[in-house]
């Protein structure tokens, strides 16, 4: 409702850190952009990553966290999940700069020859390279409506001081001159740790991280404290006099109870108005109109019941590997007015003996000696434990042999049981697997990927996919998914509003085999989405009794819906999986006769806590 004065120039505002990585630069970034959304600006938002790995695809998730997939298929880094997430908004591959891509582009340019045959060096073909690149990347449109965004976010990874990180510091030094005062704000996120028993906030991180920047060039005018407790002001002032920023720039980001009040925080911060006089931007309004998004953070606070969700996964050991599926989980259970717990579960321990080969994340057979020892007694009957305690099982994607048959007793057990199941990528293909095993008795049923000589193959290679090279070669990106059953017979097409067509993003060298698809859909799994291009790759499957009264939900889905849910808009198979965990689906597919279009979907607070499949807590729909 806000006047907004058109914005000729691009302003930007970036955001780096000190002390030590992991600080939040990601969150920070992504709720500065939604603050000022609720300013009535657009915004768009590059990630600078200084590894020289061209992007993300190759690493493997315990050191790098997840590959979060773009809509053109590019595998980025999991802040762009962030950024997307908060935003609203779509980014390309060109939103994730690496330093691979850069010196990449250079170097073909030079082959080229076109720098008339100049000695190419760091400076200044390589940082005018990388302030070329962002201020074309920031004239995208990401959000839908056509029009190139107001303010462009921009996230050095890494920390200052960093050798990797340092050409990118330099060509931001120079940018800054590019683009003018006036179009160019520096953020500084920094650690003030608490030491000893004295409790007394320390100052010295700060110190010397603003320092390190400013011998290079740059002189942050908001300085960013991550805390365990709010900064005194006494910690403010020092960091201030000693920093050369204004008290007020000087903002207090500690722990809150949910990610989703960081906007709200650094709103009450007048975060807002600091950016407003730094890039001199007219008619800003007083305060952000972000009340829906104050109404979720709230919410999220005051959720009582509980439901417990096993993630049976390859790389439990380090949770950022599925961050994308833990807030899309979140999502749904913020729709459902659930607390989610999630109880995490490696798939290996549910086997007796481990796998013989490990093999790393795009299936690269590694040493012996990497193998994991087979899981002791104690852990094979917690793992087992912790599943049976669940209401509902998720298996999410993964690469590599380790831990696929306990996938498939995953699956097994929630079939055989009537537990909520839903299976993502490798999810799906262990969920398609013990299906032709156990009930079509073939088992010498399996993937090609694990077993290449396998008697009865039932997921195999995609015939186009390049066997040699690794990085950027599988199925990747936004493809269409049609559902081909009859009409409103399948619940994901229900729970998808009654879309025919609906389009997600996919990362996979691996599919189910188009020769065993009528003998599984006959035996009652049924393939009800199939990608819209050809109809002969399998998208989508359902157990049988799960149509149409959702009286089971067993669903596995090839590509990655995880990737598209949003705070306020859940991912529809995700929304399935906890409705029918906490036993309200069929009541919602009663209330949602076939053929509604819209639905709303808002729980009432509850008091007690869910029991695994037997409390039944009602929710309510309005249509």
């Amino acid at each position: 409702q806000f006047y907004k004065k058109a914005l000729f120039i691009m302003k930007y505002i970036v955001v780096s850190g000190g002390v030590v990585s992991g600080l939040g630069k990601g969150v920070t970034i992504s709720s500065i952009g939604r603050m000022l959304q609720g300013c009535g600006l657009r915004v768009t938002s590059i990630k600078i990553d200084p590894y020289l790995n061209v992007d993300a695809g190759t690493m493997s998730p315990f050191e790098h966290g997840e590959v979060f997939v773009l809509n053109d298929g590019a595998e980025a880094d999991l802040d762009l999940g962030n950024y997307e997430r908060f935003l609203g908004i779509s980014l390309t591959a060109d939103h994730n700069i690496t330093t691979g891509k850069v010196y990449r582009n250079v170097i073909s340019r030079e082959r080229k020859g076109d720098y008339l045959g100049k000695t190419v060096q760091v400076v200044p073909h390589i940082t005018n390279e990388i302030q070329d690149w962002i201020e074309r990347v920031a004239q995208i449109p990401v959000d839908g409506s056509g029009k190139a965004a107001d303010i462009c976010l921009i996230e050095v990874g890494g920390t200052v001081g960093d050798i990797e990180s340092s050409v990118f510091l330099e060509a931001l030094r120079q940018f800054q001159f590019r683009v003018g005062n006036d179009n160019f704000c520096l953020m500084f996120v920094s650690l003030v740790p608490v030491l000893g028993v004295v409790g007394e906030q320390k100052t010295k991180p700060t110190q010397h991280g603003v320092k390190e920047l400013r011998s290079l060039g740059l002189t942050p005018a908001v300085i960013f404290c991550r805390s365990k407790e709010p900064l005194e002001e006494c910690t403010r002032k020092k960091i201030s006099g000693f920093c050369h920023v204004p008290p007020e720039n000087v903002l207090s980001v500690h722990d809150v109870n949910n990610i989703y009040h960081v906007p709200i925080l650094l709103a009450a911060h007048n975060l807002h108005r600091i950016i407003a006089g730094c890039l001199k931007i007219n008619n800003m309004p007083e305060e952000p109109q972000i009340d829906e998004w104050k109404r979720m953070a709230h919410a999220v606070d005051n959720m009582k019941v509980k439901v417990k969700i096993a993630m049976v996964g390859k790389y439990t050991g380090l949770t950022d590997s599925y961050l994308s599926v833990i807030k899309a989980l979140k999502h749904a259970t913020i729709a459902c007015d659930r607390d989610l717990e999630i109880v995490w579960v490696d798939s290996s321990h549910l086997e007796k003996t481990s796998a013989t080969i490990e093999t790393n994340v795009d299936g690269i057979n590694k040493p012996d000696s990497d193998t994991p020892p087979p899981p002791s007694q104690a852990e094979h009957n917690k793992a087992w434990l912790d599943l049976r305690s669940a209401h509902g099982v998720l298996v999410p994607g993964g690469f590599g042999n380790r831990g696929f048959k306990g996938m498939t007793l995953a699956a097994e057990y929630a079939r055989t049981n009537n537990i909520p199941y839903f299976g993502i990528c490798l999810g799906f293909q262990a969920m398609v697997v013990e299906y032709v095993r156990n009930v079509l008795k073939l088992p010498d049923c399996n993937s090609t990927e694990f077993d290449e000589d396998c008697k009865t193959p039932c997921i195999i290679f995609m015939p186009e996919i390049d066997k040699e090279n690794m990085g950027g070669t599988m199925r990747l990106g936004s493809r269409d998914t049609a559902f081909i059953q009859p009409q409103h017979t399948s619940i994901s097409q229900r729970l998808h509003k009654n879309k025919t067509i609906i389009s997600e993003r996919h990362r996979h060298r691996y599919e189910v085999n188009p020769d065993i698809v009528q003998k599984v859909d006959d035996a009652g799994l049924k393939f009800v989405g199939k990608d819209a291009e050809t109809k002969t790759r399998m998208e989508i499957a359902e157990l049988k009794s799960s149509l149409p009264q959702g009286e089971v939900y067993h669903v596995g889905a090839q590509y990655h819906p995880e990737f598209q849910s949003r705070p306020m808009d859940p991912s529809p198979l995700f929304l399935g999986l906890i409705m029918a965990s906490i036993g309200t689906l069929k009541k919602w597919l009663e209330e949602n006769p076939a053929g509604s279009s819209t639905v709303e979907i808002r729980a009432p607070p509850q008091s007690v806590d869910a029991e695994p499949m037997a409390q039944k807590v009602s929710i309510k729909v309005d249509q």
